[in-house]
């Protein structure tokens, strides 16, 4: 698990072809717990496996499932990727509960500046749609966002100075894809209702009709 607050920029050294796979090797200084072989580690929301480490840098593989669901499979030697080791038990929960299993891939459509800050809006596939809320947490390429407001295929959030000099999202540009998991609490609760809907119980409009939540359309 993990929680969103991104602990550094990390650069991507290699990228070798392996079967149905990649290695990558990020330059990025984790401590000794967070490197050993078999932790798990974050690189752009994506949550990977450590292979070899360091103390400068780490290797991990990303399958061939992951190269095609995320933005990963489009890395290169150079580019800057966000890094945070697993959550420890006892660690301060600053952002919100990230499992680093990207749900899908959103698009930069919009960008406002505000002073030193950001408004950004991005583009996501219909089907995730749903479990976006305003006010709620989505995680952009490893970094936990709130949603301002959530439109019908798009979220709008603002990006504050800090997170725009300390991640990759200071960086993006109209266009510019990046990994999106929705919320984890948002997707037990959908799935809840779904299946108790079938089975005869509590539908979602039922909920929405006694003001409990707000219409959504799926």
């Amino acid at each position: 698990m993990f929680t969103g607050l991104v602990q550094q920029l990390g650069t991507i050294r290699s990228v070798s072809p392996g079967h149905q796979s990649r290695r990558l090797l990020v330059e990025a200084e984790l401590d000794e717990v967070a490197r050993v072989i078999g932790a798990s580690v974050a690189v752009d929301g994506v949550c990977l496996t450590v292979t070899g480490s360091n103390a400068s840098s780490f290797t991990a593989d990303a399958a061939f499932e992951t190269l095609r669901a995320t933005t990963l499979g489009h890395k290169a030697a150079g580019d800057l990727v966000n890094v945070e080791p697993a959550l420890r038990l006892g660690d301060p929960l600053g952002g919100h509960l990230v499992s680093g299993h990207v749900d899908g891939i959103g698009t930069l459509v919009r960008v406002e500046e505000r002073g030193e800050a950001r408004a950004c809006r991005f583009e996501l596939e219909p089907r995730l749609a749903r479990f976006v809320a305003d006010k709620g947490s989505i995680c952009v390429s490893g970094v936990s966002l709130t949603v301002n407001v959530a439109h019908d295929r798009s979220f709008d959030v603002g990006i504050v100075p800090h997170t725009l000099s300390a991640t990759t999202l200071g960086q993006l540009s109209v266009g510019a894809r990046v990994n999106l998991e929705v919320d984890l609490l948002a997707r037990y609760v959908d799935r809840l209702l779904t299946r108790s809907s079938a089975a005869g119980g509590v539908s979602l409009e039922q909920l929405a009709a006694a003001g409990y939540c707000q219409p959504t359309e799926r």
